[in-house]
């Protein structure tokens, strides 16, 4: 049977069938659907885990008890997950053990373009690449023989229009594996320098074996056309590269670490001209200089960004594209905004109102940097807001302190936030924390953390008390707010930001997103009351425009959350009434 599958759901369905018991992840576009595919397979335990550090060593833990195992994560996941990743490539594996990265190329939903075969080289860790659903799913459960086979981690690589595009997908039944014998090896599982020294030469070992394999598998393969061009290319380039060119020659790299060579300098040394073609950064173009051979890549074409079919077919045939649709009319950027009714908006309004700089981190509340509410100076990384803002005040003084919080996302705190609270009380910072906590992993799509009570599957576990949990790391100052109680919010902040020691703001409104979530309708504007004062502009609410210096409210998107009111000193925001009557 053939189904149309997401990159990302077929990545699931190879787990599924490739016998895959545990998987743990945590969420991060363009990654996320992997696992909630997952989840939906009762054969599978699968869990959002804190953070992907853990996720990757409950993995690495389920793998070395004889299971099955997989953990995805986007590409700066892959970072947090590195302290384990490296080290688990010495120990290898007992059950199969597949990592699934998905990089960003042109940085739709990330803070960086990065490589991760990168990675894969760095840990010496077998990575493949699928350039489309069908082999997303076949290369899932290829991985696993080859994990088992060469006693190696494998990690998939896919990009964002891999995880989001749809081709069709021959599925199948799920193999039945049983469980591998657990035998206490602590030569193997236990990297002391004693066994890591002798595990490196394993490794190295099996680099080599892996080598070999690279020359003749069925991963990379050569379609010949015409000579004239010839083209080495891999994943979602591989589909670009196609449309652009037509019949030339490829050489298709579903294994991109480790990398053949004798395939490689036979494949060139038979066309006319080779040419390479990959996203970022030019691993594959490296390699190939590095074995001699004559090939043009970043010379060409572009280092950073998505290639496409119109950039590929312009550098190496010199045909610009035409007939692209173009707008009858200029259309203005619509820039990424908070939805209507956003928990955040009324946190950044009072912090801008108070001239507060705001160490902020990864999450929807990063929008808070953009105009007209403008009050996020900082964000660099998950957890980040909260340790930079110590960073900040060491640095400026306490006085400096006094007018700085920073800005941290529930799950967020979970995931990397905590560690950086117990470092401001550890060493005797004075700084505020703010943490957003809108009952959901908002930006990602709503998926549930530790802070919501419920597990990936929907069921009621054990909810964290951010509240307890910031008065044991040792705060004494915790308050619970409602952002849209604008003047309790204002007081509250003025108070932490004075205080002599650490404090904790508890930001607590759900997001207007989730289902139970209920508004009493949308607003308008009373123009007779309106004086065009523009206080409500300020808010920054997409439902809230001026057109020609007349304010107006889109019903279409007001979802009636109400904050305009409270900034509205005229009382000329009223509910638009029945709009079926």
């Amino acid at each position: 049977m053939r189904k149309l599958m997401l990159g990302n759901e077929a990545i699931a369905r190879g787990a599924y069938e490739a016998g895959v018991t545990v998987v743990s992840s945590y969420p991060g576009t363009p990654s996320t659907e992997i696992t909630e595919a997952i989840a939906k397979y009762s054969e599978i335990y699968s869990e959002w885990a804190p953070n992907e550090k853990v996720a990757v060593e409950v993995a690495i833990g389920a793998s070395i008890g004889g299971a099955r195992a997989m953990s995805a994560m986007k590409h700066v996941g892959l970072n947090v997950a590195a302290d384990p990743l490296f080290t688990c490539s010495y120990t290898g594996v007992n059950g199969g053990l597949v990592f699934v990265v998905a990089d960003d190329p042109g940085m739709h939903s990330s803070q960086n373009e990065q490589d991760s075969r990168h990675y894969a080289k760095a840990a010496k860790i077998l990575m493949l690449e699928p350039s489309d659903s069908q082999e997303a799913k076949d290369f899932t459960i290829k991985a696993y023989e080859l994990s088992e086979k060469f006693d190696t981690p494998v990690i998939i690589r896919l990009s964002t229009r891999i995880s989001h595009s749809q081709s069709l997908v021959e599925i199948s039944d799920r193999q039945n594996v049983p469980l591998k014998e657990y035998q206490k090896d602590f030569q193997k599982y236990v990297m002391m320098p004693a066994m890591g020294r002798k595990r490196h030469v394993i490794v190295e070992e099996r680099m080599k074996a892996l080598q070999r394999y690279a020359e003749n598998c069925e991963l990379n393969k050569i379609e010949w056309g015409d000579r004239k061009i010839g083209i080495i290319t891999s994943g979602i380039a591989y589909q670009y590269a196609k449309e652009a060119l037509g019949d030339v020659s490829y050489l298709k790299l579903g294994m991109v670490y480790p990398l053949p060579e004798k395939l490689i300098t036979e494949f060139v040394s038979q066309v006319d001209k080779a040419y390479i073609i990959e996203e970022l950064d030019p691993v594959l173009e490296e390699h190939c200089k590095k074995l001699g051979c004559n090939v043009i890549g970043k010379d060409l074409l572009p280092i950073t960004g998505e290639l496409s079919t119109e950039i590929i077919k312009e550098k190496i045939l010199g045909i610009k594209a035409e007939n692209v649709l173009k707008p009858i009319e200029n259309i203005p950027i619509r820039p990424p905004v908070m939805c209507p009714g956003c928990p955040h908006r009324g946190v950044y309004y009072v912090l801008k109102k108070l001239k507060i700089v705001v160490s902020g981190d990864i999450g929807c509340y990063t929008l808070g940097a953009l105009p007209p509410l403008e009050s996020m100076d900082t964000c660099v990384c998950m957890g980040a807001s909260v340790s930079g803002a110590l960073g900040m005040e060491k640095a400026r003084g306490k006085e400096f302190g006094k007018k700085l919080v920073a800005v941290i996302g529930d799950s967020t705190f979970m995931h990397s936030g905590v560690t950086g609270l117990i470092d401001i009380v550890y060493n005797k910072g004075n700084s505020t924390v703010i943490i957003l906590d809108n009952s959901i992993t908002g930006m990602t799509g709503h998926q549930d953390n530790p802070t919501t009570g419920f597990t990936i599957k929907g069921e009621p576990t054990k909810q964290v008390d951010l509240v307890k949990l910031s008065q044991a790391i040792g705060v004494e100052r915790v308050q619970i707010v409602d952002p849209f109680d604008l003047e309790k919010f204002e007081k509250v902040v003025k108070e932490e930001v004075e205080a002599e020691e650490p404090s904790v703001i508890i930001s607590q409104r759900p997001c207007a997103l989730l289902k139970h979530v209920k508004f009493d309708g949308p607003l308008t504007i009373n123009q007779e009351k309106c004086t065009g004062c523009k206080m409500c502009m300020r808010l920054g609410c997409p439902a809230i425009s001026n057109k020609e210096g007349k304010i107006e409210i889109d019903m279409t998107l007001c979802n009636g959350c109400g904050l305009c009111l409270k900034v509205c000193k005229f009382s000329a925001i009223e509910k638009a009434g029945d709009l079926n009557g």
